[in-house]
């Protein structure tokens, strides 16, 4: 039995689909560059960064992290022509909220000590100081044999508030 939410996806999507005329658009992004974001849902990178479809990739996980990034990044780029990486963090980001042993007591709290060893290995990547992650993970993509030498990498902090994304490096 589909839930609401399932429900909602397959309604949405028919609705969509009954006006989709974007199927002719070529499998490597049109402008070649990618965006690493965080997936906070209070974030819409097409709006808020005027990507249209077809423009770029658009990687999101938990805190614009840029090593959880990397093989989407390393894909992107080797087979799919991007030249440029835009870095984008956010205020009000869950990872400035919490420690690794915090994430980590939470999980085993909820889902049991069976799972106790995987979770001790488990580094969230927290931060505690927004503009310095950025600075952190800008500098190591820069550092990466995997990454394209020499391209253009950039870091942004978007402000959930008002909608302004800024520049740090």
């Amino acid at each position: 039995m589909a839930t609401l939410i399932q429900q909602n996806l397959q309604s949405k999507n028919a609705e969509f689909a009954s006006k989709f005329d974007k199927g002719h658009l070529a499998l490597p992004p049109a402008k070649s560059y990618l965006v690493v974001t965080c997936m906070d849902a209070r974030i819409d990178p097409a709006a808020a960064f005027g990507i249209d479809l077809g423009d770029a990739h658009v990687i999101r996980n938990a805190g614009a992290n840029a090593r959880d990034s990397l093989r989407s990044i390393v894909i992107s780029q080797q087979l799919l022509g991007t030249k440029e990486i835009l870095l984008v963090k956010h205020t009000g980001c869950g990872m400035l909220t919490f420690r690794n042993e915090d994430a980590r007591a939470l999980a085993e709290k909820n889902l049991g000590s069976h799972i106790k060893s995987e979770v001790e290995a488990l580094d969230f990547q927290p931060f505690p100081e927004l503009e310095e992650a950025v600075r952190k993970d800008v500098q190591w993509l820069k550092e990466q044999a995997l990454v394209i030498p020499g391209i253009p990498i950039s870091g942004w902090v978007y402000e959930v508030e008002t909608g302004k994304a800024r520049q740090i490096v």
